[in-house]
């Protein structure tokens, strides 16, 4: 049996690790609410951007803003697949880049990686991809344009991405960035205002104009995935942490009666010690 000085360090570490997790549980929940705001503010403006470019579009469908360029345009879809940063997100990383994988061909399909725990994971499989960038640090304002120039050079765009469903649920989700931005379009209630050639001067041209919108608007749109990936991770490391809380706060109940078990044997022992002690003093004043 231990010592109760050895589980009184162990409740102490115990009771750090119980504090540290309640902290880090605490930081994800706040992430999760700012990112939420966040979506919230970004679909405001896309809004905005939808309604003017409904008004003025040149074609009948989304161009990924490359109408000046699109001799140049790689006859290959684009696949992106965000994932975490590090390696603190559980199995679901593993699970996206599985499935994303089930659909790869490298004949018709380049891979622009986001997060440095998805290009291991590829580059363990010897999976080439074409291009790795960090997950963003910031909620906030990511820059997303020098994946936008990519997905430019490209026919389509497919994303793989992780998606929060709830605090304890978090799933993996596959979607078309041009259908990410035309779905999104459609619930945006149309302006009453007149925007086109008549009411206003589009400057260098109206192609341009139009460009410059789709653009603006893909960036909004992967942003929105990318912050829903986040959201999702976060969510896991919520998961994790309450789940790490609790089996903290398990184990320093655990240690208490292991404590209080130690020291009750402990002052048995000296009992009998003295018990015995005094048994053999009285036989010795009997004789």
């Amino acid at each position: 049996m231990k010592r109760p000085q050895d589980i009184q360090v162990e409740q102490y570490s115990m009771h750090t690790l119980s504090d540290l997790t309640s902290v880090f549980e605490g930081i994800a929940s706040m992430k999760i609410a700012q990112i939420k705001n966040q979506v919230m503010q970004s679909k405001n403006f896309f809004d905005r951007l939808w309604q003017m470019y409904s008004q003025i579009s040149v074609g009948s469908t989304f161009s990924f803003g490359h109408h000046v360029s699109s001799t140049d345009i790689i006859n290959k879809e684009l696949y992106i697949v965000i994932t975490a940063e590090g390696g603190f997100s559980g199995d679901i990383d593993q699970k996206l880049i599985s499935w994303m994988l089930n659909s790869y061909d490298p004949a018709k399909n380049d891979i622009i990686v986001i997060g440095h725990h998805g290009a291991v994971q590829l580059a363990q499989s010897n999976v080439s991809f074409k291009k790795y960038f960090k997950m963003p640090i910031q909620d906030q304002n990511i820059n997303v344009l020098p994946i936008i120039k990519e997905v430019q050079n490209y026919t389509s765009t497919e994303v793989f991405y992780q998606t929060y469903v709830s605090l304890t649920v978090q799933d993996v989700k596959r979607i078309s960035l041009r259908t990410a931005v035309e779905e999104q379009g459609k619930e945006v209630e149309k302006s009453k205002e007149v925007i086109n050639e008549k009411t206003y001067i589009f400057e260098p041209s109206t192609f341009a104009v139009v460009d410059h919108l789709e653009s603006s608007m893909l960036n909004i749109a992967l942003s929105q995935v990318i912050l829903e990936s986040k959201l999702a991770q976060y969510a896991s490391r919520f998961q994790a942490m309450s789940a790490a809380h609790t089996k903290a706060n398990d184990t320093v109940d655990e240690l208490k009666l292991a404590f209080n078990r130690s020291s009750r044997a402990i002052k048995d022992e000296r009992l009998k010690e003295i018990v015995n002690g005094l048994r053999k003093a009285t036989h010795v004043w009997a004789d």
